[in-house]
């Protein structure tokens, strides 16, 4: 799944292909992606629509239009590209037709991916937005604001960290590659961390998140930009689908175990 540094580096190389782009006609060939309203209310509102801005809100794209806002999340394997000539094959699900003759193609071979549409304004008042915590580069995201999270609950920090109402944007990568920078246990409960190790869990969250979408983000199975440029922060990471390489630190080997359901990587030496 694209995590928050590869939404938005998608968020990035999107924008400048399909801005003042105005849409003539939308193909929707798996309508249960399109979630709180039908198929064809989406197609026939946005027809005649220009896209202005796309942001981002945790792992979610929103692509703002004249009236309306689309709120769009690529899931496990969603892909947007723009192309002058349609070239469909069988994973492509939605396609977005403008009136200078591109198109905008979303790709999504698990079909997991959705989305919203919304007056202008009105998304982040309703899920899936509403639900969303901090982002992590934001004041909100305080010392304060962590510890008062974690001090509350009896989960792993594992579990809190992959909590999209906790902050958002850490997916399994990240979070794996956040507790080893932070020297953290990822099965350490979350009320047991000191002042100080919430201090540097904050911090390394930053740091993790803003050196990833510097390298263009990590490109571990399938993930590319919107370009069809992979990351290359996968190159620099120090756990994650790294079982039995040595630690770049320490010398020892990564494990891999099972942590709230989810694939971990550690360094047994370096977190506690």
């Amino acid at each position: 799944m694209p995590e928050m540094p590869e939404v938005e580096i998608i968020r990035r190389t999107l924008l400048p292909l399909t801005k003042g782009k105005t849409i003539k006609d939308i193909t929707i060939r798996w309508p249960k992606m399109i979630q709180n309203t039908d198929a064809d209310t989406f197609r026939k509102t946005l027809n005649g629509q220009t896209i202005h801005d796309i942001s981002r809100r945790g792992k979610f794209l929103i692509f703002y239009f004249d009236d309306y806002s689309v709120v769009s999340h690529l899931r496990m394997e969603g892909r947007y590209r723009v192309e002058e000539e349609m070239k469909l094959d069988p994973h492509i699900h939605l396609v977005f037709h403008f009136i200078d003759g591109t198109h905008l193609l979303y790709r999504d071979v698990r079909k997991f991916g959705t989305f919203h549409l919304f007056l202008k304004g009105e998304e982040l008042f309703h899920p899936p937005l509403s639900q969303l915590g901090p982002e992590p580069f934001s004041d909100e995201f305080t010392y304060n604001f962590l510890k008062e999270e974690l001090k509350k609950t009896t989960r792993l920090i594992k579990a809190v960290l992959l909590d999209q109402k906790v902050v958002v944007g850490l997916g399994n990568i990240y979070v794996d590659e956040v507790l080893f920078r932070s020297g953290i246990h990822p099965e350490r409960t979350a009320q047991d961390l000191n002042d100080e190790e919430i201090e540097k869990l904050r911090v390394e969250i930053i740091a993790t998140l803003k050196e990833a979408i510097d390298k263009g983000g990590s490109t571990v199975r399938s993930y590319v930009n919107s370009q069809g440029e992979k990351g290359m922060y996968q190159l620099q990471l120090f756990v994650y689908a790294r079982k039995g390489e040595p630690c770049r630190i320490c010398g020892r080997p990564i494990e891999k175990i099972k942590v709230a359901g989810r694939s971990t990587h550690l360094c047994l030496n370096c977190q506690h």
